[in-house]
């Protein structure tokens, strides 16, 4: 079940990451991916990985606030019309 819950974080990470050009929010799933990716490597006593992720955890939510306060500003990103 641990192995799963590593998988999924991972995966999470990986596909926020790639997206997170298209939303803010892609940014803010990352960091959740890299949060529940540090919990799942102190869960296996690959410590030095939980201290990395956790970072980027911190890294990640800095950006979102960032990104989120630069749109605010900006106004809402239009949408494309179909």
């Amino acid at each position: 079940m641990l192995t799963v819950l590593g998988s999924i974080a991972v995966a999470v990470m990986m596909g926020a990451y790639w997206l997170e050009p298209r939303s803010k929010w892609f940014v803010l799933l990352f960091a959740a991916g890299s949060a529940a990716t540090s919990i799942y490597s102190g869960l296996v006593a690959a410590y030095p990985i939980t201290v990395i992720e956790a970072i980027w955890t911190v890294v990640a939510l800095q950006r979102f606030i960032k990104r989120s306060t630069r749109e605010t500003a900006q106004g809402a990103p239009s949408r494309p019309s179909a």
